[in-house]
């Protein structure tokens, strides 16, 4: 059987301090950047967004482009 590993959220503010910008700027790139996860609203006045996401965008920049 399969466990199952609770999603980890983070806020505004530890995005922010994950790529040393201000807590607002993710929220900016989410508007701009089609290819940055969306946040996620739990509940009235507490937006998150899933670690699994950042990381699966983080991978997906890392990767090198295809030359033409």
């Amino acid at each position: 059987m399969e466990a199952h590993m609770p999603e980890t959220y983070l806020s505004d503010r530890q995005l922010g301090a994950r790529y040393s910008v201000h807590y607002l700027t993710p929220r900016r790139w989410a508007n701009e950047d089609p290819t940055f996860p969306k946040p996620v609203k739990l509940s009235p006045g507490c937006t998150r967004w899933r670690l699994s996401e950042i990381e699966a965008w983080e991978a997906a920049k890392a990767e090198p482009e295809p030359k033409p």
